[in-house]
């Protein structure tokens, strides 16, 4: 059978006694058919493709060593534009997984460069770059609604 997609895929492929439907990427995202939890009707769930995702990380751990001298706060403000630009495009239904991966990893490079930064002792503990965090960063949270509740009228 042809390549297949969507609401029907799952239990068509069923029957036939295929496995999974086939996911595809497009847009930045891996789009895989799912199932609701409450009313298990049929949904598209979009999920960040992790090429691109482990391609962004590693883009910005490079610019985080490059810049790893400049001021702490001028560091933050780069690493906030940065974060919100992702989240921003990334942070739909779904996808909240990867969108935390991705703060995890920047706020991990950004320990290591500032640990990196002194031959003195280090005196940098993660108690204080929860501080730095808690300043510059946000927290990650999705940014847009579901398809069917953005147009909804209250």
């Amino acid at each position: 059978m042809p390549w297949e997609f969507g609401r029907f895929a799952s239990s068509n492929r069923a029957k036939r006694g295929d496995g999974k439907p086939e996911t595809f990427d497009f847009l930045g995202f891996t789009h895989i058919c799912a199932k609701t939890r409450k009313k298990n009707r049929f949904t598209v769930r979009r999920k960040t493709i992790a090429k691109r995702l482990r391609a962004k990380i590693k883009a910005v751990r490079k610019e985080i060593k490059r810049c790893m001298h400049t001021p702490v706060p001028s560091q933050g403000k780069w690493l906030r534009s940065v974060f919100i630009g992702h989240q921003n495009y990334y942070a739909v239904p779904g996808n909240r997984k990867s969108v935390d991966t991705f703060r995890t990893e920047v706020i991990r490079s950004w320990f290591r460069a500032l640990r990196r930064r002194s031959q003195k002792g280090c005196n940098l503990t993660w108690e204080r770059i929860k501080r730095l965090v808690r300043t510059w960063l946000p927290t990650a949270r999705i940014k847009h609604p579901y398809p069917n509740q953005r147009l909804r009228v209250s």
